[in-house]
């Protein structure tokens, strides 16, 4: 999937945020994730901790790194250009604390974007702005035969 990649205009922002939540997939739209800022060098999105939880009453892990696979996965599909195609290779995460409640916000910042790869560090905080969580991805990028 092509993304707008000048992030510098904030038009061309607002429209890639229309594009990723209308092209959230299956997954993504369960958990409830919605993309809220994109920028040069960082992409943001939220999740909420309800309906995500495990059975002691936690964010499940599992929804964390989630969150962390679709902001790096879409940062590098936006790196990459019209006919990169990103697929994840490496990810992964370090919870740090519990989240009970309230909206989750994953940052995604580069790492490394490279032309066959690129790397990702994302932090996932809760609604008090306290680190639950923080993961890397590493995607490769391969090229779309246009």
């Amino acid at each position: 999937m092509a993304y707008p990649a000048d992030l510098a205009d904030p038009q061309v922002r607002l429209t890639l945020l229309g594009l990723l939540n209308e092209r959230l997939g299956e997954l993504n739209t369960t958990l409830g994730i919605r993309f809220t800022d994109a920028a040069p060098g960082r992409l943001e999105a939220t999740m909420p901790v309800a309906g995500n939880r495990q059975p002691y009453g936690l964010l499940h892990g599992g929804a964390s790194c989630v969150l962390a696979e679709t902001l790096g996965s879409v940062a590098a599909g936006i790196h990459a250009g019209e006919d990169g195609v990103p697929v994840g290779v490496d990810l992964n995460a370090t919870h740090h604390r519990a989240a009970r409640e309230g909206i989750v916000t994953g940052v995604c910042t580069p790492l490394h974007e490279g032309r066959s790869t690129a790397t990702y560090a994302i932090e996932i905080t809760d609604p008090d702005g306290h680190r639950i969580c923080t993961a890397r991805i590493t995607c490769q990028l391969l090229r779309r035969k246009l």
